[in-house]
């Protein structure tokens, strides 16, 4: 007979507390602005003390690097949720859609994961890895569509962060500039193809 594993009930609550004040956080964000978390409040959003946190998260930042990591784990899931078109204007197109919308769907997110909202906080290497590996995501689908030109994939970020941080900053909850996401896509697929057209 096997024996089942023996489970660490003392470990299991721990995450669990840990994953109740990582949603918190993000609550408070979203009410709050990201940037105007305050321990205390999440400590008593949770209902405990606010020593206690310090239990789960060494601090203010630890948080911020949890809720970082989260929402890049969510975009990576998301990614390799999605099938994507092998040609390349219609994988430009279809990028420009997803990002734009993943950026725009949640400020507190959005801010959190690509702009320097936070001055003091600087993602540990481990969730900054997780951000990288979006990267390097998409890097891998344009290189196979015949976008291999770093400056190519630069200018694309630009555009597309470009177009999210106008909506969110302008009209959240809007799509003023979600809109435009299409006409910037066949805008900047014209861009590159007419330079590869001008190299031959």
């Amino acid at each position: 007979m096997v024996e089942a594993p023996t489970r660490n009930r003392r470990a299991e609550r721990h995450e669990a507390t840990r994953a109740e004040i990582l949603q918190a956080a993000w609550e408070l964000a979203r009410t709050q602005g990201v940037g105007g978390l305050s321990l205390g409040d999440v400590a008593r959003h949770v209902g405990i003390r606010p020593p206690s946190l310090y239990w789960y998260f060494p601090s203010k930042n630890a948080i911020y690097d949890a809720m970082f990591a989260q929402a890049n784990r969510q975009l990576l899931e998301r990614i390799a949720a999605r099938e994507w078109p092998e040609d390349l204007r219609e994988l430009l197109r279809a990028v420009a859609r997803f990002f734009v919308q993943f950026g725009t769907e949640d400020v507190a997110r959005y801010q959190l994961m690509f702009q320097r909202s936070i001055p003091d906080f600087e993602p540990s290497s481990e969730s900054y890895a997780l951000a990288l590996r979006v990267l390097e995501e998409m890097r891998e689908r344009f290189a196979a569509a015949g976008l291999k030109d770093p400056a190519d994939l630069d200018l694309w970020t630009a555009l597309v962060a470009g177009l999210a941080a106008q909506q969110t900053a302008n009209q959240p909850g809007g799509d003023r500039w979600l809109r435009l996401t299409d006409e910037a896509a066949e805008m900047y697929t014209d861009h590159v193809l007419g330079k590869k057209g001008a190299r031959r």
